[in-house]
C-alpha cells in the first residue's frame, strides 16, 4: 500500500499532480493535498496513465462532466470510437468513461489510454458478462483478473456495482422500471441465479488492494438507481446508498481514492435532498451525478430534461456530472449526440459554478455579455462554448465579412435591434451612459481552467492525432499530453511511513 495520491496526501505530500491540479483550479496546492487527505476529492490518475493531464473531481473545485463512449456489438469500430474520444475531450469532457460491450475490447480500452489527456473510467462488470458469455457464469476469479488487467493497462477508474446486496432486491418489487442499471441487473440476476451475495462485494477487499497498487480510483456504482420518476427516492436506491458509504470508509482505510456514483431520474424538488443525502451517508466523498432527468417524457432531448437537474445538482455540491446525449433510452450515440450532450453539461456545470458563486465563474459569462453589446461578433464567437455553433448559425443568414461589424443580427434586423437602439438613445444624452470604463481580463480572472474560455485545452505537446486547439474540428483540436506528473519514487515515499488519518 502507499502508492496512491490519497496516501501520499495523509502523508502530507504534495505531488506533482496535485501542483498541476492546483494551478488549473487556481488554488493553493496545500488545500488540494488537504481534500485528497479527507477524502473529500478524488485525484483519477493511474500510474500507467502516461498520456495524463491531471484533474481533481471534488465539490470545493470547479463541477466536472464525463462523457460516455463506447461500442456495442452491433454498431461502432475502433476509429470510430478513438473519433469520439476526440470530440468528447475537444468539446470539454473532464473525463471520459469507456462502456464498450462490443468487441476489440482491449484494443479500444488500450487506444483510449494511450491518446486521452482526460482520465478514463470504465465499467468491469461488461468484460466479465462478454468472457463469461451469460452473467451467472460469472466468476470472482475472473472478476478480480479482468480487475487487474483494466488497472494494469493504465484505467483511471471504474464502476464497480459492489453495492447492491442479496437482501435490496426484494425492495426493487413495487418499481415502475425495475432495476435499470446494467451492472445492477447483471448481479441482480447472478445473485437470483447462484443464490448467493454479490461477487464484487464478497471481493472487496481485494478489488481494494489492487486499485491501491495501480491508483485506481473506485466510482461506486449506483446499481439501484431509479430510472423514472416514479421509483425515484424509494426504499430499494437509499438501502444501496448506506451500502455504499460502509464501502467508502472500507476503501479509505485501504489508501483508495473514491467518488459515489448518483441518480437517475429525480423530480426537481427532490435533486438537492438526493445530493445532501449522499454527502452524509458517504462522509462528504465526491458525489458523481448522471443527470438527473427531472422529467421522463421527452425521449430524444434527454440532454434538456437531464442538464435541468444537472445543474440543479451541481448547485446543490455535486462534484462531476454524468453526460446524457439525445439518444439516451434510444440508440448508441454517435459523434454528433457527443458534442449536444457535452455541450448541455458544460452549460450546466457552468452555471452550476456561478450558482454556487464559484471565485471567477461569472467572469466567461461577463466577457461574452460584453462583447455582445459592443457587437464585437469575432470576439462572441472566439467567447463562445462552442465557437464553430454560434459562427455558423450566426453566418447562415449573414455571412459576409461585413456582417462581422454590424450592429444587428437576422433576428431583429436594424430597426428592431434593442441594443442598437438603446446604444443610440445613450449616445444622444436620451439615456444615462452606462459604466462601462472597464473589461473583464480573463487572463487575470481567478476561475477554474474549466469556467474559462476556450474548452477541450491540456497540457502537452502535439501528436499525430490530437493537435493544436483550432476551428479545424475536433480531430485537429485536442491536444495530447506526454508524460505523466508523478514519480514512482515520490509516491512510494508514502509506503514507509503510516499514514494520518482523521477517518
Amino acid at each position: 500500500m502507499g502508492r496512491t495520491q490519497l496516501a501520499a496526501a495523509r502523508n502530507g505530500t504534495v505531488t506533482e499532480a496535485m501542483e498541476r491540479v492546483a494551478a488549473r483550479e487556481n488554488r493553493d496546492p496545500e488545500f488540494v493535498r488537504q481534500q485528497v487527505a479527507d477524502g473529500q476529492a478524488v485525484i483519477p490518475a493511474n500510474r500507467h496513465h502516461d498520456a495524463l493531464d491531471p484533474m481533481i473531481i471534488g465539490r470545493e473545485f470547479a463541477t466536472k462532466v464525463n462523457a460516455n463512449i463506447g461500442n456495442s456489438e452491433t454498431t461502432s469500430d475502433r476509429e470510430t470510437e478513438l473519433e469520439k474520444l476526440h470530440t468528447a475531450v475537444h468539446y470539454g469532457a473532464d473525463t471520459v468513461m469507456d462502456l464498450s460491450t462490443g468487441t476489440d475490447l482491449d484494443e479500444i480500452r488500450e487506444m483510449h489510454v494511450e491518446h486521452s489527456p482526460v482520465p478514463i473510467g470504465t465499467v468491469p462488470l461488461y468484460e466479465a458478462v462478454k468472457r463469461a458469455e451469460s452473467p451467472e457464469e460469472i466468476t470472482t476469479d475472473l472478476l478480480l483478473e479482468i480487475i487487474e488487467k483494466q488497472a494494469e493497462q493504465g484505467v483511471d477508474y471504474m464502476t464497480i456495482h459492489a453495492g447492491i446486496l442479496a437482501e435490496h432486491l426484494p425492495l426493487t418489487e413495487g418499481r415502475t422500471t425495475g432495476i435499470v442499471s446494467r451492472g445492477g441487473s447483471i448481479m441482480a440476476k447472478w445473485m437470483e441465479e447462484n443464490g448467493e451475495q454479490n461477487p464484487l462485494f464478497q471481493v472487496y477487499d481485494e478489488i481494494c488492494e489492487i486499485f491501491a497498487e495501480h491508483d485506481v480510483t473506485f466510482s461506486l456504482g449506483d446499481s439501484l438507481r431509479p430510472g423514472s420518476l416514479a421509483d425515484a427516492c424509494d426504499e430499494a436506491q437509499y438501502a444501496e446508498l448506506d451500502t455504499l458509504g460502509e464501502l467508502t470508509r472500507r476503501a479509505w482505510e485501504k489508501d483508495v481514492q473514491v467518488m459515489v456514483e448518483g441518480p437517475g431520474h429525480i423530480p426537481m424538488h427532490k435533486v438537492a435532498e438526493n445530493v445532501e443525502r449522499q454527502q452524509e451517508v458517504c462522509d462528504g466523498a465526491p458525489f458523481y451525478v448522471l443527470g438527473p432527468l427531472v422529467t421522463d417524457i421527452a425521449p430524444g432531448y434527454d440532454h434538456i430534461t437531464s442538464a435541468i437537474g444537472a445543474a440543479m445538482a451541481a448547485q446543490a455540491g455535486a462534484a462531476m456530472l454524468c453526460y446524457v446525449t439525445p439518444k439516451e433510452h434510444l440508440g448508441l450515440p454517435d459523434e454528433e449526440d457527443v458534442r449536444e450532450g457535452l455541450a448541455a453539461y458544460r452549460i450546466a456545470a457552468h452555471a452550476g459554478d456561478v450558482g454556487t458563486e464559484r471565485p471567477g465563474a461569472r467572469d466567461w459569462d461577463d466577457a461574452l455579455s460584453e462583447a455582445r453589446y459592443a457587437f464585437d461578433w469575432r470576439e462572441q464567437f472566439q467567447l463562445a462554448l462552442d465557437p464553430d455553433r454560434a459562427r455558423g448559425y450566426h453566418d447562415q443568414t449573414l455571412p459576409e465579412d461585413n456582417y462581422k461589424e454590424a450592429r444587428f443580427c437576422s433576428m431583429c434586423g436594424v430597426e428592431f435591434c434593442s441594443m442598437r437602439i438603446d446604444q443610440d438613445a445613450r449616445a444622444a444624452g436620451e439615456m444615462a451612459a452606462l459604466e462601462t470604463d472597464t473589461k473583464t481580463d480573463l487572463e487575470s480572472s481567478p476561475a477554474a481552467e474549466v469556467n474559462l474560455p476556450p474548452v477541450g485545452t491540456h497540457e502537452g505537446a502535439a501528436s499525430e492525432l490530437f493537435g493544436a486547439n483550432s476551428d479545424d474540428g475536433p480531430a485537429d483540436s485536442v491536444e495530447r499530453v506526454t508524460g505523466n506528473d508523478r514519480t514512482e519514487g515520490e509516491l512510494e515515499e508514502t509506503a514507509e511511513t503510516p499514514a494520518e488519518s482523521d477517518d
